[in-house]
């Protein structure tokens, strides 16, 4: 998360508000202290339009898979 943060060159309190959160909140997600709610886990993978399987550190592909149309 904090990579992905960085690279946009945003604050950790940004990211909050995008989240409707506290930074201090945030920070505990960034830093490993508190697991990321799936709502925000979905929020955050949309937001840097990353599959969410990058930001829990499961893949190293960035590119979000494709959806299916139906």
């Amino acid at each position: 998360l904090s990579e992905l943060r960085k690279e946009r060159n945003l604050i950790q309190a940004q990211i909050g508000e995008v989240l409707g959160i506290a930074r201090s909140q945030y920070y505990r997600y960034e830093t490993g202290l508190q697991s990321i709610p799936l709502k925000h886990l979905i929020a955050l993978a949309k937001y840097y339009q990353v599959p969410a399987d990058y930001i829990l550190e499961l893949t190293d592909e960035r590119a979000p898979h494709p959806r299916k149309v139906k």
